[in-house]
């Protein structure tokens, strides 16, 4: 399987997929919206938000280029659709580390990532135990120990994002005495 970016209206995702689902049923292709919980804190008042880890960014996974080649003028007819990665005119499937970073977050962290699990070492490091952050160490560029969040940098076709992802801290494992 390939897989392959669209740009659309950032904010309007969910939107751009329910539009396209409307107006073409008959073209399946699985459609992908990589998204983030956050504890935001306004007013003293906790509240749980979600966030697109790539905002602005639809991913399609298609068997090859002539099946994208074939319905992209229904992509590009939907309303919020800005263009294909690279461009409209090259559309090429994601590779390498792209295609690593975009499978993390839709094969092995679903469709929401939630809270990592982590602890601090005897040098004050992060490491992560289970989450959407494992794998990840190598991106952290921030940790906020106060807001439970780590700032991660995600390169995505020679642009780079930063965003939060949350955590919680558990203790770690005590080495066993025999």
């Amino acid at each position: 399987m390939k897989y392959y970016a669209i740009q659309v209206k950032s904010g309007a995702e969910n939107k751009f997929i329910s539009r396209f689902r409307a107006l073409h049923p008959e073209i399946n292709f699985p459609l992908y919206f990589p998204q983030r919980r956050l504890d935001i804190r306004r007013a003293g008042v906790i509240r749980q938000t979600i966030a697109a880890v790539f905002p602005g960014y639809i991913f399609v996974e298609a068997d090859s280029n002539e099946a994208i080649m074939a319905y992209q003028w229904e992509f590009r007819r939907t309303g919020g659709f800005y263009r294909f990665l690279r461009s409209n005119q090259d559309i090429a499937p994601l590779a390498d580390r792209d295609l690593e970073l975009v499978l993390h977050f839709i094969k092995k962290v679903g469709p929401v990532a939630g809270r990592s699990k982590v602890y601090f070492n005897e040098n004050s490091r992060i490491v992560v135990v289970e989450g959407p952050l494992m794998g990840l160490e190598g991106k952290i560029i921030k940790v906020d120990k106060r807001k439970g969040r780590a700032k991660i940098k995600l390169d995505l076709y020679d642009d780079s994002y930063s965003l939060d992802l949350a955590f919680e801290v558990i203790l770690p494992l005590e080495k066993s005495r025999f």
